[in-house]
């Protein structure tokens, strides 16, 4: 019987972790807060637009993440934006077939991990997670934001002072969807204000209905912390009013909402690639270890992945 791993976190790192330990033969239940896959890169599909709201688009350097942009790409889930490249339809497609062999656990808040005689155990906020394998898993990988990883790995009885080092810059991000286009002036713009950082035309992207105009925009670092705990409805309009001043938009959008993302940008990272005790098999990875890229990410997950299966077995 194959070992069960338990990963937390569904955006890229865990993704990546899940897929190298499904391919090298483990079992693997992933588990996530959301309803969706992805993490950051995200798409919301809202008043007859669609918005990647998240991440923008991502790079490839290395060779394995460059390897597996070239498969995506072939499967028409991913696609060249100038010189950068996204997921197709949305940004989140790519997720969604990063670990198909997976079982995945949605809208389930992890909130503790506690290591018995058989096995780990994954809580949630509700009680003990109600999913196969519970409380017998052969490891657990923690790949979600340092602030929630810390007191995650505290609970299984671990510190490291990596991922107490990795801070984050929050972002603000704006949706607005147009009957027709507007003024925008180009497809990608970052002006150099101090609230707004990032303007995007959605539709110029491969693959996105380019009706109308869905226009995303992302606050900058300074000004998503200044005003971080107001509500999405209060963001949502200084964010409108600065854009129209930016843009000379007058037009009335007929979809406007506003998303807050609490660890949007990695500010320090740990410095090390991952975090993994073997004696414990416990593991934690994120782009919060190395950088704010959606490589970084991959990479640390991979990375972590083949550590735990070990140099002869790694693929």
């Amino acid at each position: 019987m194959s070992e069960h791993w338990a990963v937390i976190g569904a955006g890229m790192a865990g993704l990546a972790a899940a897929r190298r330990l499904s391919d090298a033969g483990r079992s693997v239940t992933v588990f996530d807060k959301s309803r969706g896959l992805g993490g950051r890169m995200a798409t919301r599909r809202a008043g007859g637009f669609q918005f990647d709201h998240g991440a923008q688009y991502f790079t490839a350097r290395g060779e394995r993440f460059g390897s597996l942009v070239e498969t995506l790409t072939s499967d028409g889930l991913v696609a060249r934006w100038d010189e950068d490249h996204v997921g197709v339809p949305g940004m989140s497609a790519p997720a969604r077939l990063l670990a198909p062999q997976a079982t995945i656990v949605t809208d389930c808040t992890v909130s503790s991990l506690t290591r018995g005689a058989h096995g780990w155990s994954v809580a949630a906020t509700d009680g003990l997670a109600a999913t196969e394998g519970n409380g017998v898993f052969a490891g657990v990988i923690v790949a979600v934001p340092a602030p929630q990883a810390v007191p995650l790995l505290t609970s299984a009885g671990c510190t490291w002072d990596g991922a107490a080092r990795a801070t984050y810059a929050p972002c603000w991000a704006l949706m607005l969807g147009f009957a027709a286009r507007t003024r925008l002036s180009e497809d990608r713009v970052r002006p150099e204000d101090a609230t707004i950082a990032w303007i995007a035309r959605n539709g110029s992207k491969p693959g996105r209905d380019a009706s109308g105009d869905a226009i995303v925009v992302h606050a900058t670092p300074a000004w998503s912390r200044e005003h971080l705990e107001e509500t999405p409805e209060w963001a949502a309009a200084a964010l409108q009013a600065r854009f129209r001043e930016l843009t000379g938009e007058t037009a009335d959008p007929s979809f406007s909402a506003a998303h807050r993302w609490r660890y949007a940008l990695v500010e320090q990272p740990a410095g090390e690639t991952f975090f993994w005790d073997p004696s414990a098999h416990l593991g934690a990875c994120g782009d919060w270890c190395i950088g704010p890229r959606v490589e970084a990410a991959f990479d640390s997950g991979d990375g972590l992945a083949g550590a735990i299966i070990g140099p002869n077995k790694a693929r």
